[in-house]
């Protein structure tokens, strides 16, 4: 999506209504900040308030991601392209997740493994040592646990047997024999166990 476009589009249509932005953002409940910020292309109206918007300013949320208004003779290749455009962009979100994951990943191990090195080198008494221990293992688990919710999140897991793709339930990632990001679990359609690779796209 064109944020400056959109921005652009939404001042348009607020000059047509005659409403300056803090009129707008006072219809709104928001700031006319937020208002100055889409309009410069800075950011884009949060979910939550774009049906408001939208209602606002007479353009229905077709018009607004486009940044104009859309015809019906345009009407299902503007949408179509939106789809594909909000396909691509959960890709390329997925990917940089799954970056994050090997990176949060990494940390977690280091953070476990530094504090048992340091207890088994350095004199110290056994309760010393213990809570040492127990310091890097609290963030090291949250730290693991959390990679594993952004792995079973981002992307899909495919069937080896009937080639469904879909999203796990995070116990079932949790809980699977895994080699890497291909896991050992249980497809929801077919009903068999396989090992089932990370895919980034739904087909």
């Amino acid at each position: 999506m064109d944020q400056v476009k959109i921005g652009k589009f939404i001042a348009v249509c607020r000059k047509n209504l005659n409403l300056t932005q803090m009129q707008l953002a006072e219809k709104l409940g928001i700031t006319d900040r937020a208002v100055s910020k889409w309009e410069r292309g800075k950011a884009m109206p949060d979910s939550s308030i774009m049906l408001d918007l939208c209602d606002v300013l007479r353009i229905s949320v077709n018009d607004l991601l486009s940044g104009e208004v859309v015809t019906m003779d345009n009407y299902n290749k503007e949408l179509e392209n939106k789809l594909l455009e909000m396909i691509k962009q959960k890709e390329q979100s997925d990917k940089r997740l799954l970056v994050i994951e090997w990176v949060i990943g990494i940390l977690s191990l280091i953070v476990l493994l530094v504090p048992i090195f340091i207890g088994a080198y350095l004199p110290m008494k056994d309760w010393q040592r213990i809570v040492l221990v127990f310091s890097g293992f609290i963030p090291a688990f949250v730290g693991i646990c959390f990679a594993l919710k952004i792995e079973q999140v981002a992307g899909y897991y495919e069937c080896k047997e009937c080639g469904h793709r879909y999203v796990p339930t995070y116990k079932a990632v949790n809980l699977a024999m895994h080699m890497g990001r291909t896991r050992y679990m249980r497809c929801p359609k077919c009903n068999k166990k396989s090992w089932q690779k990370k895919v980034l796209t739904k087909e």
